[in-house]
């Protein structure tokens, strides 16, 4: 999946898709599962999927889930500030040696669960960091670290005689592929709607301002436009070793609509087989068809 660090696009797609399984990078915070939690979670339900004759599923994973697990997400952040502030001295380790260098660097705790790490998952989490400083999480194979401790877990409890199927997993990462997708008509006229917004604050003189559209699940006509002084949504947060002033994320609210429609159908979801397929987007007939919101907005809403 795709998404940085808040999870509205995997909870969008499970909303629009049913899948038997999505993980919500938030409610594994707020929880604070393990690596082990999930990855039990996914494996009972591949083994309760074939004990049941369905030798097949699907789980979609939100492309930040890692930073969302307390003990990875403290691991990250000492490797954004380890890295930040010896830069140049890391960069001068030979490549041979440079897990070994990082071991020694962080604190005790983070060092043992980084050197718990498969090395390919340990070397993607000390490549380059973004311009904010932070880890590219696109660069992490999320998806691969879960299937093989899924598949791991399935193997011990084959020995054990808790699981007797097979265990095979295709991987997609959708994150490019889903910016590569062409606009609906509300994406058309949202954007357009920001753009003469902004165009109308400058106009207008205001400096600062951030372009807003409400009431968005009503006709395009009906919309309201407006502007937020970007001052207002200030945040401090550690950007290169250092605190700095950012706007704040929007992470799923696990008190909200969404994702508590989510929660309510996800256990039905992961036994039966009730994938739903949107089909493409589409440009002409029923407005209903084709202005529609996404199912995230309309049950914010309450649409």
């Amino acid at each position: 999946m795709m998404g940085r660090s808040a999870s509205h696009i995997a909870l969008e797609c499970a909303l629009q898709t049913q899948p038997n399984i999505c993980i919500i990078s938030e409610e594994v915070q707020e929880k604070a599962l393990s690596l082990d939690d999930i990855v039990t979670s996914i494996a009972q339900a591949v083994a309760d999927r074939a004990a049941a004759g369905n030798k097949f599923g699907t789980v979609l994973i939100p492309e930040g889930l890692i930073e969302f697990i307390p003990a990875m997400k403290s691991l990250i952040a000492e490797l954004n500030d380890l890295l930040a502030l010896k830069a140049e001295e890391y960069a001068a380790v030979k490549p041979a040696e440079q897990r070994d260098y990082i071991i020694k660097n962080l604190s005790a705790d983070n060092a043992a669960v980084y050197a718990s790490l498969p090395a390919g998952v340990a070397r993607q989490l000390t490549l380059d960091r973004d311009p904010h400083g932070n880890v590219q999480v696109s660069l992490i194979e999320t998806e691969k670290l879960l299937s093989e401790m899924v598949a791991g877990k399935l193997a011990a409890w084959k020995k054990e005689g808790k699981f007797n199927s097979s265990f095979n997993a295709q991987h997609h990462f959708f994150g490019y592929e889903g910016r590569c997708a062409a606009p609906s008509n509300y994406d058309a006229d949202y954007c357009y709607a920001l753009g003469y917004t902004a165009s109308q604050l400058i106009a207008s003189g205001k400096t600062g301002y951030m372009a807003s559209v409400r009431n968005t699940t009503a006709p395009a006509a009906e919309w309201v436009a407006g502007g937020i002084p970007i001052t207002m949504m200030m945040n401090m947060e550690r950007r290169h070793g250092e605190m700095k002033p950012v706007i704040l994320k929007a992470l799923v609210d696990l008190n909200g609509a969404p994702f508590k429609a989510f929660a309510a159908k996800r256990d039905e979801w992961a036994k039966e087989t009730c994938y739903v397929y949107p089909g493409p987007i589409q440009y002409f007939g029923p407005t209903e068809v084709c202005d529609q919101t996404t199912a995230t907005l309309a049950l914010e809403q309450a649409k």
